[in-house]
């Protein structure tokens, strides 16, 4: 292994980027809207918390503060396309499921609209917005979770910055290698 030498710590995202990029959805009012997101963590199982970061400059911001609610999307790769476009623009401009060819559809808890071309979709509810004013993290819990039963493992799209992604890789099963009470949770 090559020896290794300081890194910007800005850039720090490159290999912490914590998830796959989602797209959330929110409604208020009258209106729809839908944000590209990479900035979230699961925080607790039951209930099922996620965590999420999202920049009051963002339309999606007021929208989802106001509701108390949204929908985290998970899109595959072939949707890359659509995510880049959704994040480049405003909602508070275009109408962004129309613009990118995306279908809402009716969620069963929340108001705000599932999104039919990606392979899951979670309702949320906001659970606590004790640090929305100080670091813009909303921790919403999942209340309902809808997702396709193939493929098992998606290709998820990951953003590491710069305007590069990069796409989920070869599933490696080590389930052998753990203790079994390790896989309870699964």
């Amino acid at each position: 292994m090559t020896a290794k030498r300081d890194f910007p710590v800005h850039k720090a995202r490159r290999y912490l980027e914590p998830g796959p990029v989602v797209l959330v959805t929110s409604r208020w009012r009258d209106k729809a809207n839908v944000m590209a997101l990479g900035w979230h963590t699961v925080m607790e199982f039951s209930p099922s918390l996620v965590g999420c970061v999202i920049s009051v400059g963002n339309h999606s911001f007021h929208m989802i503060r106001k509701s108390g609610e949204c929908v985290i999307n998970l899109p595959t790769a072939t949707l890359i396309d659509a995510v880049v476009g959704v994040g480049n623009c405003s909602g508070a401009e275009v109408d962004k499921f129309e613009r990118f060819g995306l279908t809402p559809e009716d969620a069963s808890d929340v108001k705000a609209p599932l999104i039919k071309e990606c392979h899951a979709s979670f309702e949320c509810r906001l659970h606590d917005d004790s640090l929305i004013d100080k670091y813009n993290f909303f921790i919403f819990e999942i209340v309902r979770a809808h997702a396709a039963p193939t493929p098992k493992h998606p290709e998820t799209i990951h953003y590491t910055g710069g305007g590069v992604f990069v796409l989920a890789g070869d599933v490696v099963d080590k389930r052998a290698s753990f203790r079994p009470e390790m896989l309870s949770l699964d």
